[in-house]
């Protein structure tokens, strides 16, 4: 590389890091070629004492950021050794210099008690006025207000981006608790219904083929359909921004009837009842409308022997009224009914009374959360003939 270029870029590089540095060193030396000059501006002969004496005040001030009281009273010592002493009457430029230094860098109290004395002094030395000692100290005090005034803007600034990265972090949180949630109720539901579906067929397989056959088809979809929804959370929980985890649609208040289908195919007699004015809401309240009677019929077929599930959806002008209730259960053979020819005994029933849900389960909790965020309100509570109500009702706003 041409010498020609390598120095003005080194230099480039240099200067940023001693930006202070050079600043400084032109400081005092415009400072000390100033003070020669009012010094010797009346053609006098150029002494050496009063030189070395203005060349020593320059170069004090080339610390005057590390002690600048200091710095203010060795700079007014020498104009006041010039003023008595020298035959050349001194300017005052580093003495006024070094008062802007302690006004920019100290608290506002110490350099009032700094330009008290130093304003006197000049003035009395006739060095200068007193309302130019007291301009030299406003500029500092003006200096020292604007370099806080930009520390402030910078402080705040690192702080809003140190809040925006946590609000990123926690949205990043919150997006994962709610996939982990969808985990759960997509999991809780293919379980279930692949199970109780499994054992139906297998109780009907001999003496009923074709319904094993159905209902092993049925099982076969809704697992087909769990399996592409679990690739799609899975690949939103591990690559947020993919766009193939978005090909596979949310779960929408459309597809309730499909849901309530496949619990009627593993055995849970369920039936679905719309009323209002059915239009597409938010994706948030039909997904969790969605959710809400996907764990309300898990938790039905799980822990009841309901002989019916009313599943019922209407839409107000400004609520979604969600509810799942289930009879008390009684639904169980007579235990001496001899069986079929031909047909494997079942397996043992349950009790024909319902088991209660349980007021703090995962599910529910998920419901509760799924409600919370919506500002909308969820009932769960047994009803007075035995069976169980699970209740939500969640804004919409708007008119119909």
């Amino acid at each position: 590389m041409n010498a020609s270029l390598r120095f003005p870029r080194a230099v480039r590089r240099w200067l940023p890091a001693h930006r202070t540095q050079v600043f400084d060193i032109a400081v005092a030396a415009v400072t000390t070629g100033v003070e020669m000059g009012l010094m010797f501006e009346d053609a006098a002969p150029v002494a050496p004492a009063p030189t070395l004496l203005a060349l020593a005040g320059g170069a004090a001030l080339l610390v005057r950021r590390h002690a600048p009281e200091a710095v203010l009273a060795f700079t007014c010592t020498i104009a006041a050794v010039l003023t008595v002493v020298g035959h050349h009457h001194p300017g005052g430029a580093p003495p006024l210099v070094a008062l802007f230094t302690v006004a920019e860098l100290r608290e506002r109290g110490a350099s009032l008690l700094a330009l008290a004395p130093t304003a006197v002094f000049l003035t009395a030395a006739g060095i200068s006025a007193a309302p130019v000692a007291a301009g030299a100290w406003a500029l500092g005090a003006y200096a020292q207000t604007r370099r806080r005034y930009t520390l402030a803007l910078e402080e705040r600034a690192d702080h809003l981006e140190r809040e925006r990265t946590q609000l990123s972090l926690i949205a990043a949180h919150q997006e994962r608790t709610a996939i982990a949630r969808e985990l759960h109720d997509i999991v809780a539901h293919s379980v279930t219904v692949t199970l109780l579906g499994v054992r139906g067929a297998r109780d009907v397989l001999r003496a009923a083929p074709d319904v094993a056959d159905d209902t092993l088809a049925r099982v076969e979809i809704n697992a087909e359909q769990s399996i592409a929804e679990l690739r799609r959370m899975l690949l939103a929980l591990r690559e947020p921004g993919r766009q193939e985890a978005a090909l596979h649609p949310q779960p929408s208040l459309d597809r309730l009837g499909e849901l309530v289908a496949t619990y009627d195919a593993a055995g849970l007699p369920a039936h679905l009842e719309v009323s209002g004015h059915q239009r597409p809401l938010d994706g948030g309240v039909e997904l969790s409308a969605y959710r809400i009677v996907e764990e309300a019929l898990t938790n039905a077929l799980k822990h009841a022997r309901a002989t019916r599930v009313a599943v019922h959806v209407g839409f107000g002008r400004t609520h979604l009224e969600v509810s799942v209730v289930n009879d008390d259960g009684h639904r169980s053979p007579p235990a001496d009914s001899p069986p079929v020819a031909g047909e494997r005994p079942s397996r043992p029933a349950r009790s024909p009374a319902v088991t209660p849900l349980p007021a703090t389960g995962h599910g529910l909790v998920g419901m509760r959360e799924r409600v919370a965020v919506l500002g909308g309100e969820l009932d769960v509570r047994p009803e007075p003939d035995g069976g169980f109500r699970i209740a939500a009702r969640l804004p919409i706003g708007g008119a119909a």
